[in-house]
């Protein structure tokens, strides 16, 4: 039976500019124009809507200074409507000075309508009907056609599935990059930064204005998460280098361009008021004294690899060279401030910053700075801590910071020696001594900590006389200096870096702890922390459910995988073994992401680790992109 649908979108001026109708009631099969208008930047303009098929128009008209707010103002309206006539329909009314307007299209599917927007309309020769009739209909058609055409032909030349998958995977993987491009976005603003406790521009106030800035970024979830995230960045251009390199050392030198003096830039960035109305007010406020992974040198590290490999042709090698001789003293910059700020109590160790130590709220305080969230750390932060992911971090990020000091012939300068750090954190045996259990054949972190800690309901009597019931931490022993005996994506930071020799007896036991189901394996890819742990699946606060306790994450499912094929092309006595769990586990990633997108026309942020279903904020088509990049086996080399 046929059904009517109701199609919705705006026309917004960001200026403030003044929108309006044409006129009350539209009737498209005599008139096209659904409004005009003028600006200085593109003279006169008009918006056309052309359809064969029946449908009806109705429009709403709004002042407002936020567009983020436009959905509210949509609903609104509509309810008015229905509460008044009984019709979910638009009023067909405007306010005054109008600065948005919407338009709802109503017909019965299937049916096909174009809409054309043309600038410079007010020239004698500005061939309107022409060439709103090449944006529309059998035209359109034919340039969408082609454009297909196209993006097909790039597609197979960047990524190659043709003969490694069905057709049903490959578009999977043209929805995986399709997406990834389509949610590169450009924002303005300014971010809040926290204010140390003893500052003098303080005036009451805990936070100033960072400068106006741009960012060129992609975006994890336009829908959720619209908005730049540092360590999201460097897991997206691992992908949108392959499409367009170009694109990839415009956006990561946007994120350099946010450095501040010191060498920080700010963990996530929420410019603009849009941005701003996603964001919980409690992490609204960047601390300069906190990081967060430097994930961009995952792309600069495939960037140098390649031209020392000479893969690129002369115009993309010209371009990277000359990007990295420009951002080399910002990136310098950038490994100073966490070598600096970031480093821990022994040499060659380090820890994320921004804990709470004081919590009473949260079984195991947090670690935003380092992406993972309420990834079990030691229970009660202090500068004892060791982090073996920033370890890690810090080696990909020396070792990068070497290789291209020597590419741009700069090894003779004097400074920091990259080359001697990326020795040193590389050293196995210095590795093993700070991070490894024998006892569980792991390595962990290391700090003040004691497993004996609980969530626990407390009562109190507020001030107006009501029982306040709330959950909170109570420690029932007290904290040992040691290593944090919880398995997990951290305790797989030195496999994905490759530090550990083919041959040594700890490789047996990385790739028992992947491929073994009491800890991470699963038919749907590796969880994020083992069943064995006594954090696993355990809400951290009354508010905040587990979410690196145990769901999948693709970004480092695919970092894994990296390492697993690097194993399986090394001589040694594993090589083997590392081959059928990484031909087991890419199957069952792609498995799952194509399942789900088959089921429910969307990538996911995570997927759930019993039964595979997508979780979390959906069309997440940031690193969940990823897997286009495990599809085409295309990983970084050691």
């Amino acid at each position: 039976m046929p059904t009517n649908v109701h199609l919705f979108f705006y026309l917004a001026d960001e200026d403030g500019n003044a929108l309006s109708f044409p006129r009350d009631t539209f009737d498209i099969n005599h008139n096209s124009l659904l409004t005009s208008g003028s600006r200085s930047d593109i003279g006169n303009w008009q918006l056309h809507l052309r359809s064969k098929d029946s449908l009806e128009i109705h429009h709403a008209g709004f002042n407002t200074p936020h567009i983020h707010n436009l959905s509210d103002l949509v609903q609104l309206n509509l309810g008015t409507q229905v509460m008044k006539f009984n019709r979910l329909q638009l009023s067909d009314t405007s306010d005054e000075s109008s600065n948005i307007l919407v338009f709802q299209i109503t017909g019965r599917i299937p049916f096909i309508t174009d809409i054309a927007f043309v600038s410079g309309t007010e020239t004698e020769n500005s061939r309107v009907e022409e060439r709103v009739g090449s944006l529309t209909g059998t035209s359109l058609t034919s340039h969408l056609k082609e454009k297909q055409r196209e993006f097909d032909k790039k597609f197979e030349k960047c990524f190659n599935l043709a003969e490694k998958l069905d057709s049903e995977a490959v578009l999977v993987g043209k929805a995986a990059i399709g997406n990834m491009l389509g949610g590169i976005g450009y924002f303005y603003g300014q971010s809040k930064i926290s204010l140390p406790q003893n500052s003098a521009l303080k005036s009451g106030k805990d936070h100033m204005l960072y400068w106006p800035a741009e960012l060129y970024s992609a975006v994890p979830s336009r829908p959720f998460f619209p908005r730049g995230f540092l360590w999201d960045e460097g897991f997206h251009q691992l992908l949108i280098w392959r499409w367009d390199i170009r694109i990839s050392l415009d956006i990561i030198g946007h994120w350099l361009d946010l450095m501040n003096i010191d060498g920080w830039i700010p963990r996530e960035q929420i410019l603009g008021a849009e941005a701003l109305s996603k964001v919980p007010e409690e992490f609204v406020v960047q601390h300069p004294t906190n990081g967060n992974p430097p994930t961009l040198f995952l792309v600069l590290r495939d960037l140098v690899n390649g031209l020392k490999k000479d893969k690129f042709s002369t115009v993309e090698s010209y371009d990277i060279s000359s990007f990295l001789e420009r951002s080399f003293v910002r990136l310098e910059a950038w490994y100073q401030w966490f070598n600096v700020t970031q480093s821990g109590k022994e040499r060659s160790s380090y820890y994320w910053h921004g804990r709470d130590s004081r919590t009473t709220r949260e079984l195991n305080p947090k670690t935003l700075s380092s992406g993972l969230d309420d990834y079990p750390r030691a229970s009660h932060p202090s500068g004892e801590d060791r982090h073996l992911d920033l370890r890690c971090w810090m080696l990909l990020a020396s070792d990068c910071m070497h290789t291209i000091k020597l590419l741009l012939r700069k090894e003779h300068d004097g400074g920091k020696d990259y080359g001697l750090t990326a020795k040193i954190l590389s050293d196995f045996e210095i590795l093993n001594q700070m991070h490894f259990d024998h006892a569980h054949g792991s390595y962990f972190d290391f700090g003040n900590h004691t497993e004996k800690v609980r969530l626990s309901w407390q009562e109190t009597i507020t001030g107006n006389g009501h029982m306040d019931r709330k959950l909170v931490r109570e420690v029932m022993e007290d904290p040992k200096l040691g290593l944090v005996p919880h398995i997990g994506y951290v305790s797989l930071f030195p496999f994905m870096e490759m530090i550990i020799p083919p041959d040594s007896f700890i490789l047996e036991k990385q790739l028992d702890i992947i491929s073994n189901r009491s800890t991470l394996w699963t038919d749907f890819g590796l969880r994020s922390l083992a069943r064995t742990s006594t954090l696993y699946m355990k809400r951290n606060t009354e508010h905040d459910p587990p979410y690196w306790r145990g769901p999948i994450w693709m970004n480092l499912n695919y970092r894994i995988l990296s390492a697993l094929h690097h194993y399986s092309n090394e001589d040694g006595p594993y090589r083997e073994r590392a081959g059928i769990i990484y031909t087991n586990l890419r199957q069952n990633l792609i498995r799952t992401v194509v399942r789900n997108y088959r089921q429910t026309g969307f990538l996911w942020e995570q997927y759930d680790q019993t039964k595979g279903q997508g979780k979390g904020a959906r069309l997440f088509t940031g690193w969940t992109s990823l897997v286009l990049l495990i599809m085409a086996e295309s990983y970084p080399q050691a």
